[in-house]
């Protein structure tokens, strides 16, 4: 996906979340803010965002989000566990109707057998709905693909969640 096409997948989104009268938060790591920050490119789209969390520490996830220190010391910050923690914290710390974390391994450092480069967890939250959980191994493509690529799937989760286009 193209810096074009992430962003025409931003406006699918905020058209989307307007017609349907829905607001969006993220809580990222590895993506750094790339998620909202397509979507706040597009004129308008303060009437859908609500707010970003970026949250690259643990110590962030934590302090913003909620997530158990307990938690990522068993499971690590690259986790299913940790992603659907942190989207459950951006439920209670926003007034966001929709929300999604981002948690991996951009690279090109950092990775393991067991988790390597490339390696990206997702969960989504609709408040009163849905949950989606979402593991992509995307290899070792370099660092900027890698957070391109995560940034374009959490729009594709928040738009099934919003209902599709």
């Amino acid at each position: 996906m193209t810096t074009t096409d992430l962003g025409a997948a931003a406006a699918r989104l905020l058209d989307s979340c307007r017609k349907r009268g829905l607001t969006v938060a993220t809580a990222e790591s590895c993506t750094g803010g790339l998620v909202v920050a397509a979507l706040t490119d597009i004129a308008g789209s303060s009437a859908v965002v609500d707010r970003g969390f970026i949250t690259y520490s643990n110590d962030a996830k934590s302090e913003m989000l909620g997530v158990p220190p307990g938690l990522l010391a068993q499971f690590g910050a690259v986790s299913r566990e940790t992603a659907t923690a942190m989207a459950e914290g951006a439920l209670d710390q926003s007034l966001a109707d929709l929300v999604v974390a981002i948690t991996g391994i951009a690279g090109p450092g950092g990775g393991s057998d067991e988790k390597p480069v490339g390696l990206v967890h997702f969960a989504a939250a609709k408040r009163g709905g849905r949950r989606l959980h979402h593991e992509e191994r995307f290899g070792d493509i370099g660092r900027a693909a890698v957070r391109h690529a995560a940034a374009a799937v959490a729009l594709a989760m928040l738009q099934d969640l919003a209902g599709g286009p």
